[in-house]
């Protein structure tokens, strides 16, 4: 299966605008499943949580979500794409997941970072797993790298392909991600940002790129640069996180003892 990301410097309110510039790229190169970054088409700086309800959108029904399935069903691929969700009263960051049957479903970030906090409410979907076909896919927004209670979680429900959608700022990711990966045998694949933010007279917030693609052995397939735009597309074999066999004597399910993890 061929699985991509897009790293880039989307421009604050600017959506049609980073919404071209996705698809432009996407026209470039054949991807059957793409991820884009944490609300990779709108921008992450927020002001007021009133900014942010005025921008927000109700999926599956808001324009974002619209184009995105539009763009999905034309090229015949899968994307994963971050956006601000209005549902109600509430404000959830959010990613969606297209395809070329249309919406198929959405995350809501359960661990909010820094001002998200001020902004959105914390995710009420749990982690969920969706099979599309080829493979099995979970996602993960930004901070919930953190918890590695997140990407266990999905691989116990069958997730083979951790999508990541992130705006990271913290250096420690990358490098984290492969100890995610090895230590459940699933494929990651990040989608960062690049370039800085500074709205308001607040402190700029540089994204640090390094977008990737790991192996259920741990092996970096590519590691994006820090601060180039890329789209890269690379061929993986699912079946590598189809067993979770170490050797002949360890199977890295098999041999958890959940009865021992419980706080007493």
């Amino acid at each position: 299966m061929k699985v991509g990301f897009f790293q880039f410097e989307s421009l604050f309110g600017e959506v049609s605008r980073n919404l071209d510039i996705v698809e432009a790229h996407v026209a470039s190169q054949a991807c059957e499943l793409l991820v884009l970054p944490e609300l990779a088409l709108l921008g992450y700086q927020f002001l007021s949580q009133e900014e942010v309800a005025g921008v927000a959108e109700e999926i599956p029904d808001g324009s974002t979500t619209r184009r995105l399935v539009e763009l999905a069903r034309a090229r015949r691929m899968f994307i994963i794409a971050g956006l601000p969700e209005r549902h109600g009263e509430h404000l959830y960051n959010s990613a969606i997941l297209v395809g070329p049957a249309g919406f198929l479903g959405l995350y809501r970030k359960t661990h909010l970072f820094f001002e998200e906090t001020l902004f959105f409410s914390p995710g009420n979907t749990g982690f969920q797993v969706w099979d599309i076909g080829p493979v099995k896919i979970g996602i993960l927004i930004c901070f919930d790298w953190v918890f590695p209670e997140s990407a266990r979680t999905l691989a116990l429900k069958g997730a083979e392909l951790l999508c990541h959608p992130s705006n990271l700022v913290l250096p420690h990711c990358p490098d984290a991600m492969v100890t995610r990966c090895l230590e459940n045998r699933v494929f990651g694949l990040t989608a960062n940002r690049i370039g800085r933010e500074r709205r308001g007279g607040k402190p700029p917030l540089t994204f640090i790129g390094k977008s990737e693609i790991v192996a259920p052995s741990g092996e970096i397939l590519y590691r994006a640069s820090a601060d180039q735009p890329e789209y890269v597309v690379r061929p993986i074999d699912i079946k590598e996180a189809q067993t979770k066999s170490l050797n002949p004597y360890n199977d890295l399910f098999g041999d958890r003892r959940p009865e021992w993890y419980q706080m007493r």
